[in-house]
């Protein structure tokens, strides 16, 4: 019989201090989440990126740039999320789909639909809806776009975060004089 493997999650992300970052997200509304939006010439600061030296570097900016970027980051997430929702448009056609169709099952609170002779109950219409659109869920590949998603966003960010040097005077913030 084979062991099985224990990966310790809360090891690998606690140097990142990821719990805490995920919950200030859920305790701030959208609309205070990007009122502290950094300046896109600070955001993409050219002169200040470098390879930084060792890994704990890495960290250092890492910890820097996600607390001070946020923001950004989010706004980058969102763009990648549209771009990846306009690239697959079946996906975007079945969301689309399942929206309207869910508000206009809705409208009808409740009473059956009749056009001429066709007759159809709610949950016959909210059964069709339901089975259209999960079929062409499966068509249009949504954990390939999450997967890649997940993927560009990590590489965009968590690269920007490790290229992105200090500014000088937070550099020098922790030492003594």
């Amino acid at each position: 019989m084979m062991a099985r493997i224990q990966i310790p999650i809360d090891v690998l992300t606690s140097r990142l201090n990821l719990q805490d970052r995920l919950a200030g997200l859920r305790n701030t509304p959208l609309s205070s989440r990007f009122a502290n939006m950094r300046p896109v010439s600070e955001f993409l600061d050219f002169k200040r990126l470098s390879k930084p030296a060792n890994f704990s570097e890495v960290q250092s900016r890492v910890n820097y740039n996600l607390g001070t970027f946020s923001s950004n980051y989010a706004l980058v997430f969102v763009l990648l999320s549209i771009y990846a929702l306009i690239t697959n448009p079946l996906l975007l056609f079945d969301i689309v789909l399942l929206v309207g169709g869910m508000w206009l099952l809705g409208r009808l609170d409740g009473q059956d639909l009749i056009i001429g002779t066709f007759h159809a109950t709610s949950s016959q219409l909210y059964t069709g809806l339901l089975v259209t659109c999960g079929l062409l869920f499966l068509i249009a590949s949504p954990f390939t776009t999450v997967l890649w998603l997940i993927g560009a966003s990590g590489v965009v960010i968590v690269g920007h975060a490790a290229l992105m040097d200090k500014p000088i005077d937070e550099a020098f913030s922790g030492e003594a004089v």
